[in-house]
């Protein structure tokens, strides 16, 4: 089976990659000559990455997913959540996403948070979701050098090590977005 992942984050296709059996080929949007950038304009995770698909499937006629990924943190009420990839400005980089949310929690003792994730699957034109999450803490500083985003700041409960500490197969067993690419595999695996 093939079929498009509908994203331009490296990060995202490497770790996908992974956890996909070898009789799922994933696409990337090089693979199929998509030059676009996608539209996030949506207000939820399940609009924007329903969103990414659609385009995909929209323009190219391919079997695709997409996700969108927040992080959500208790003590700002959920933030960044669905902005998490463009916390401090939209021409910002993960350094100061992190940098924001450090200072915004600087004298917060309330740390939990969560990383949610949402995939949007469309397949012979039927849509379906599929969710993931992975519940932990944010450090007071920045831990590890693996992963991306806000990994250097988030802690899954029951661990000692941030996300960047970590392998990307040990993350890959624990994470928002492994959690929702098994349960989509799952459903792939029985059609």
């Amino acid at each position: 089976m093939k079929i498009v992942f509908a994203t331009n984050n490296l990060n995202k296709l490497s770790e996908i990659r992974q956890l996909l059996p070898d009789n799922i080929d994933i696409l990337s949007l090089e693979d199929i000559d998509c030059v676009n950038d996608l539209p996030e304009t949506k207000e939820t995770l399940e609009g924007n990455a329903m969103q990414k698909a659609d385009f995909i499937f929209r323009k190219y006629g391919l079997s695709c997913f997409a996700d969108d990924t927040g992080l959500e943190i208790d003590a700002l009420n959920g933030a960044p959540g669905v902005y998490s990839a463009r916390y401090a400005g939209l021409e910002c980089d993960a350094e100061k996403n992190i940098a924001k949310v450090l200072s915004q929690l600087e004298n917060e003792k309330d740390r939990k948070a969560q990383f949610r994730t949402v995939i949007a699957l469309i397949i012979e034109g039927k849509r379906y979701y599929f969710e993931g999450n992975c519940i932990g803490n944010i450090t007071t500083g920045i831990l590890g050098c693996q992963g991306f985003g806000y990994d250097p700041i988030f802690t899954p409960n029951g661990f000692n090590r941030t996300f960047a500490e970590m392998s990307k197969v040990d993350k890959n067993l624990i994470s928002h977005r492994g959690n929702a690419v098994r349960k989509l595999i799952e459903f792939l695996s029985k059609g």
